[in-house]
């Protein structure tokens, strides 16, 4: 496979390990007839794409659809290039939004593109084995970041984007009226909180990871990278030092400073942030909506409430938009047609109004379509749990710009390392952000010369 990032002898046991949670269908059940999906889930969202695949073989008995998890996106990414290496690759690939560039440029062990475009595959069809195709219902925002070139190339399927937490009862206690929507905002709301006699050990957090960085700068209407962002040519040179992403770096440093920020210690930490707000350790967290669905149950079962509000954006200039999250799903060159059809009947499937609207209902990640959308809003959905359609809201007031659409970077796995390293630095170290950036700047674009070297064309 023809992709930056090469397989470690660690990342090869773990992809071996993952076998242990792969979907329970038959070893020997190998051919036409077995779809081998591989996605980044190992709890609750990998069993309920295993009870959706069960679904799908009963519909079509022909074919067993084999659902096999991995522990993170970058395990599952390195278990793909071992594959492809062997000449065995999946059918269906999850990847991540930031692999975009990757899985366009991969190839085969012959040197042929490794992904075919979803959208030309299905070639116009209106259903594939009796699924109806859904891939044109797509909700904007997905649409726009995985349509490159003019051409549809995957089917998104877990869709998030950044939203922001508040626990009720603190916020109530320091007379905190609204949920802060601006940075400016948040230092205010900060200093109350932090003056009760019953204060958190810190007022916010949310994980060291690249994307909200990206996120930040989206929102400010500035770009990682030339060329639109990647997307009107490949991205060639890189932004690290852009007032849009120090103006975001210095106001994190400066609620480290204080000591309203908590940082967990540890790069790309999920779960440290989210447990903290649990535990009622910060007033705020800002995280994926992907997590929605648990972070509300975390504030009942707690007794403190959880109100959910968009992503905060730096009040002093014009808000562009905040991007998407999550992953889509990669379809395999080269599938017998029988097979290839089966494979993205499954991707229509999974898709479906009722099974999207069901993955929102379990997670929080944003119902994949229009339909799914309206049939929440039938259902009554909405009504009920008005904080489950934020993440559609927001993604709704993208003004269209290729900032508020995302990049496309190759090497970007490892361009993003980068810049999480350099936040550490600055929080931990006492690293001056314009030096510190200007280092990464130079370290990131080493890897995007490398990587075009190589892939560039």
């Amino acid at each position: 496979m023809r992709l930056k990032r090469t397989v470690t002898a660690a990342a090869v046991a773990l992809s071996l390990l993952a076998t242990s949670v792969a979907c329970s269908k038959s070893d020997d059940a190998k051919g036409d007839g077995q779809i081998d999906v591989w996605i980044a889930f190992t709890d609750y969202r990998l069993d309920w794409a295993k009870q959706r695949a069960d679904e799908f073989h009963q519909k079509h008995p022909k074919y067993t659809v084999n659902i096999q998890g991995y522990d993170s996106y970058e395990v599952l990414f390195d278990a793909v290039t071992g594959a492809v290496q062997k000449g065995s690759p999946p059918s269906i690939v999850q990847y991540f939004e930031a692999a975009t560039q990757d899985a366009r440029d991969a190839v085969d062990k012959d040197g042929q593109p490794l992904f075919v475009s979803v959208e030309k595959a299905i070639n116009g069809r209106a259903d594939v084995l009796g699924e109806p195709v859904v891939l044109n219902d797509v909700v904007d925002a997905a649409r726009n970041y995985y349509t490159v070139n003019g051409e549809f190339t995957s089917m998104p399927w877990n869709t998030s984007t950044t939203l922001f937490y508040a626990n009720k009862n603190l916020a109530t206690k320091a007379k905190v009226d609204k949920v802060p929507q601006t940075w400016a905002e948040i230092k205010e709301a900060c200093g109350k909180i932090m003056k009760l006699a019953d204060h958190p050990k810190h007022c916010v957090s949310w994980p060291n990871h690249g994307w909200f960085p990206e996120q930040a700068v989206a929102e400010q209407g500035g770009l990682i990278a030339d060329n639109d962002n990647g997307r009107s040519a490949r991205a060639k040179k890189l932004n690290l030092t852009s007032p849009e992403l120090l103006n975001f770096v210095k106001f994190q440093k400066g609620l480290y400073d204080s000591g309203d920020y908590y940082y967990s210690g540890k790069q790309n930490d999920w779960d440290g942030p989210k447990n903290a707000f649990a535990a009622q350790e910060v007033a705020f967290l800002m995280t994926s909506a992907g997590d929605a669905t648990a972070i509300v149950k975390d504030g009942q079962t707690g007794g403190f409430g959880v109100d959910v509000a968009r992503m905060p954006y730096n009040g002093d200039v014009p808000y562009a938009g905040n991007l998407i999250g999550g992953a889509t799903l990669w379809l395999t060159a080269g599938q017998e047609k029988g097979k290839e059809d089966a494979s993205l009947a499954f991707m229509q499937f999974l898709n479906n109004p009722t099974n999207a609207a069901s993955w929102h209902k379990t997670t929080g990640y944003v119902p994949i379509t229009k339909a799914a959308g309206a049939q929440l809003e039938t259902e009554g959905w909405y009504k009920d749990h008005p904080y489950a359609k934020v993440a559609t809201e927001q993604l709704a007031l993208t003004n269209g710009s290729p900032a508020a659409t995302g990049v496309l970077l190759g090497s970007f796995v490892s361009i993003r390392a980068v810049v999480t390293q350099a936040i550490e630095d600055v929080l931990v170290s006492g690293a001056d952000p314009d030096k510190r950036f200007a280092e990464a700047q130079l370290a990131a674009q080493k890897l995007l010369d490398d990587y075009n070297s190589l892939y560039g064309g």
